[in-house]
């Protein structure tokens, strides 16, 4: 259901009525979870969001976001936990038990074939159609699938583990999981060792291709192919981004396996601590400029700091010693002397001075392994393709009334030329009806075709010559304005008029709250979903997506808030001009602010 990117709709934080609702809702879905547990899952103070989307075959679906990370999916009003939730609480449900390999067809989009299914010592887990239920791998109990039972175990066991057996909706690697940040599976080891031991010795799985609904033959169930040394290639324990993702293992110098997390003795307080002050001495070595001086801390944070956190990792403040961002800044301050932070405004601070001598600050090393800023449209997951602009070429059209003057040239009405065209055949024409001033070479004498095409009525006793300038001017000035799209990978399509900017316009709803809408993302290949899940992470603001009044196939995006310059700089700096090179404002992006252009 997740394999391809969706559409965001809305994003809100749930109200504390409907907290109260989700909690009750989930305790009666899953009569395992324990009170501590629901309070966990949906905590009293802590920010959890309510996420409308519309997956690729149109399905509405409704997400609960915590901690950024998905836990619950709503569809067709059933709930479902995301692999995130499950890796917290693995016997949340009941849970098939399949090959490593299986998985990659699994995040595909198939469904989980019966005999693919490993059936334990303790037999094939017990549900009814239709019910909810997980799968997992074998040497590790972390779910990486979520879905419905395709049938019930007795009718299982009665077609002798044959035919489908899990309607998969969500998988690990999926889009849904890609909304989240993005980790990978816990290594939990079975409960029951017993278990273990004879799926090692005495079942070995049949292969990938015949576990899944791919179209193809079904072997028989837990076929014995291969040997106990064969098993150990297929288990997942802590090899999952080796199998699944063909990446290797990170080494220190002496070439063994490295887990920094494992090895750090410091505690959780500690260790976001310091990374606080990597990600703050990394803004202001590479990232903050004299010229944005005085910065506002909050923009500080959300652009300069953020950027600079190591991949897989987020800061998270309120898990620091200091738990507010103007504790955190004033230490900064007051013990390292790095910074001086002043408030310009009532209640709003700002960074007004940095010493680029400070010794801390100049022995500081970027480390490698940061993740640079995610500033084009692919960022939250939800596009891995980079964007290329269309390649746009402005064009004339021929029209009926200068048609007699492209007729030599065999150009009829509706005809698209581009203006070096338009030239060379307003010269040839010059020239073959021998037209030039006989004394001054700049000027070209009009005949009665180019008195009736380019001239008003109020000309045609006083104008007799024209300069060749004005004359290209008046024929590209009478022809139909077109121009060409050409997207990568496509033919060119001809549309008629002139290119319409992207238009950014800052609105005033109710309450005098202002509201940024973009319009025309699709004209430059940009897709609406993609641009507003972008904007969404980065400005943190509600985003959602509507219909444009008036045209068709067209929509637009809205987020809360006056995020013009956000709006802008993603889409001129990050986009066209590293991707062609040039500052294309005036083409591309129109600002409103009101009614007034800006």
């Amino acid at each position: 259901m997740f394999a391809k990117a969706f559409r965001v709709k809305s994003n809100t934080v749930i109200k504390g009525s409907d907290r109260r609702k989700l909690r009750a809702d989930i305790s009666t879905a899953f009569p395992s979870l324990s009170a501590e547990d629901l309070n966990e899952l949906v905590p009293n103070k802590e920010e959890l969001n309510t996420v409308k989307i519309y997956a690729h075959k149109g399905a509405a679906t409704t997400l609960y976001v915590l901690h950024k990370n998905p836990i619950f999916f709503q569809l067709e009003k059933q709930l479902f936990p995301t692999v995130y939730t499950l890796w917290r609480y693995p016997a949340m449900l009941p849970t098939f038990t399949t090959w490593p390999p299986v998985l990659q067809k699994l995040a595909g989009g198939a469904d989980l074939m019966l005999p693919g299914v490993v059936v334990l010592a303790s037999g094939v887990p017990e549900v009814y159609q239709g019910d909810c239920c997980a799968v997992n791998l074998v040497m590790n109990r972390a779910p990486v699938a979520v879905g419905t039972a395709a049938t019930s175990s007795a009718e299982m066991r009665n077609s002798g583990m044959k035919g489908k057996g899990v309607n998969v909706l969500h998988t690990y690697m999926d889009q849904l999981w890609a909304f989240g940040d993005k980790t990978n599976p816990p290594v939990i080891p079975f409960i029951n060792s017993s278990a273990q031991v004879e799926t090692e010795e005495c079942e070995e799985g049949v292969k990938a291709e015949g576990q899944v609904s791919d179209g193809q033959d079904n072997p028989e169930p837990n076929a014995v192919e291969t040997s106990c040394q064969g098993m150990q290639e297929l288990r997942l324990a802590d090899q999952d981004s080796e199998a699944l993702k063909d990446k290797e293992p990170v080494e220190d110098g002496e070439g063994e396996d490295i887990d920094e997390d494992d090895n750090d003795s410091r505690s959780p307080q500690e260790q976001t601590d310091a990374l606080l002050l990597q990600c703050f001495l990394h803004a202001l070595k590479a990232k903050v400029k004299k010229s944005e001086l005085p910065l506002l801390t909050s923009t500080f944070l959300r652009n300069h700091m953020a950027s600079c956190c190591p991949k897989g990792k987020q800061i998270d403040i309120r898990k620091s010693s200091y738990k507010k961002l103007s504790k955190f800044l004033q230490c900064m301050q007051r013990d390292h002397s790095l910074i001086q932070v002043k408030e310009l405004k009532k209640g709003v601070e700002s960074i007004v001075e940095v010493d680029w001598r400070n010794p801390e600050l100049c022995s500081f090393s970027i480390p490698e392994d940061c993740g640079q800023e995610k500033d084009s449209v692919e960022e939250g997951g939800a596009c891995e393709v980079p964007f290329q602009p269309p390649e746009i070429t402005p064009l004339y059209g021929v029209t009926a009334h200068l048609e007699p003057l492209f007729q030599d040239a065999k150009k009829r009405k509706g005809a698209t030329l581009k203006a070096s065209e338009v030239r060379n055949i307003i010269t040839d024409y010059v020239k073959e009806n021998e037209l030039v001033h006989e004394t001054n070479k700049n000027y070209v004498n009009i005949n009665p075709t180019l008195c009736d095409c380019l001239l008003e009525k109020s000309e045609y006793q006083e104008v007799e010559n024209l300069k060749w300038d004005d004359l290209i001017s008046r024929t590209l000035s009478k022809m139909q304005a077109c121009h060409e799209v050409l997207f990568p990978g496509q033919p060119p399509v001809v549309k008629k008029g002139q290119v319409e900017p992207i238009d950014i316009t800052v609105a005033t709803r109710g309450s005098n709250k202002k509201v940024t809408i973009v319009k025309n993302l699709e004209a430059f290949g940009l897709d609406p979903a993609v641009v507003a899940d972008t904007l969404q992470h980065r400005v943190q603001a509600s985003c959602f997506l509507q219909d444009s009044p008036g045209v068709k196939n067209r929509v637009l995006l809205q987020i809360q808030g006056n995020q013009i310059q956000h709006v802008g700089k993603l889409l001129l700096v990050h986009i066209i001009e590293q991707t062609i090179g040039l500052n294309t404002e005036c083409v591309f992006v129109k600002y409103n602010i009101g009614e007034n252009i800006r």
